[in-house]
């Protein structure tokens, strides 16, 4: 993962990507892997427990991306995709490492566990008042995604206290409805994001986005399927080639086989798996690619490996670009899986690597 850091976060003059996670909704490693070993154990749950998990790519996260977006006139803004299940522990672990100051906004995906159940926690960065009188955080989210929450924290969506109720600290949010349509465009902290509707499962439609002017970068962490519609406005042939596709890949349904004639066959109703992520990169042909959302079945290190040769071939082809297809959580390049990384992230120009890997 990456060994250095050569950006800080609000005393630079650059925008920057960064993985606060990259792994499944069960987070890596998984607990049963520990408490209960397989023979012989599973390799990268035990990995991922060699090292700090600020030093180990195998320790991964929920999916979720922090933007550090820097405006024109120099002032940082900071917009969150998605606070899950593991949303504190990474906010200790990364905000901290990149000087994060503060969450301007906050752009949901969809309403599972693994997207929202970190929003309890967001009172804790937010400045005290007892009588909860401070600027609440915007959230950006869909109608289904609204109704969802209101079952699941009500007290942080009904503001109106019943008679005789005591005013409890709470997270403070402004809640704003956004389209699932690829064709209404909205502003988070200043930020344009495209809403693209994926299918996440056949009966439940998820939200990616995609934000940047002259450098794209195309977000999908929870899709099955993309719709001919927002498949159009990724594609080359739609808003332009991409310079960066962050994508699902859940599981590895089997190892390479001559990294062409690939792998046993495998499939997920919820989640792209590798063969299908790999089919996706291809037909999309984006200058570079990350994978997230993945679970134990990949090694980072190794599987970064066999990506490398798997992008060398496909562009001896004549193909897109793909190398790096796992990053790491807190870093950005090329197709790699999505480890632990921050990268440089010019929106009028592309991307620059600033960090070094082990």
């Amino acid at each position: 993962m990456a060994a250095t850091v050569s950006v800080s976060g609000g005393s630079s003059s650059e925008s920057a990507l960064i993985f606060m996670g990259t792994g499944c909704s069960s987070a890596i490693p998984y607990p049963r892997c520990l408490i209960s070993p397989s023979h012989p154990p599973c390799h990268v749950c035990f990995q991922s427990l060699s090292l700090p998990p600020n030093r180990n790519p195998n320790y991964r996260c929920n999916a979720s991306l922090l933007i550090d977006y820097c405006e024109s006139h120099g002032n940082h803004r900071y917009i969150l995709i998605d606070a899950g299940k593991t949303f504190r522990e990474t906010v200790l672990r990364w905000f901290l490492h990149h000087q994060i100051p503060r969450i301007d906004s906050i752009v949901l995906t969809h309403e599972h566990a693994d997207a929202v159940l970190g929003l309890d926690d967001v009172r804790s960065i937010q400045p005290v008042s007892p009588t909860n009188d401070i600027d609440p955080t915007p959230v950006y989210l869909t109608q289904h995604s609204m109704t969802s929450l209101e079952t699941k924290f009500p007290y942080l969506v009904n503001k109106k206290l019943k008679e005789g109720q005591e005013i409890r600290r709470v997270a403070q949010f402004s809640w704003n409805i956004i389209a699932e349509d690829c064709n209404q465009p909205f502003f988070a902290s200043g930020l344009k994001l495209t809403p693209l509707p994926v299918m996440h499962g056949e009966d439940y439609i998820c939200l990616g986005f995609l934000f940047g002017d002259k450098s794209k970068v195309a977000y999908l962490s929870d899709v099955s399927r993309i719709p001919a519609t927002t498949d159009y406005v990724i594609s080359k042939s739609g808003a332009g080639q991409l310079d960066l596709l962050i994508l699902d890949s859940l599981y590895k349904p089997f190892f390479l086989i001559f990294l062409f004639a690939l792998w046993q066959t495998g499939s997920n109703k919820f989640h792209l798996c590798l063969p299908q992520t790999l089919e996706t990169v291809k037909m999309l042909c984006p200058k570079q690619a990350l994978l997230i959302g993945m679970n134990h079945e990949f090694d980072h290190h190794q599987d970064n490996e066999l990506l490398m040769e798997w992008s060398r071939r496909v562009m001896h082809m004549g193909m897109c670009l793909v190398h790096r297809l796992l990053p790491e959580e807190s870093k950005i390049l090329s197709v790699k899986t999505a480890l632990l990384i921050r990268i440089k992230w010019d929106p009028t120009k592309g991307f620059e690597d600033r960090s070094s890997s082990n």
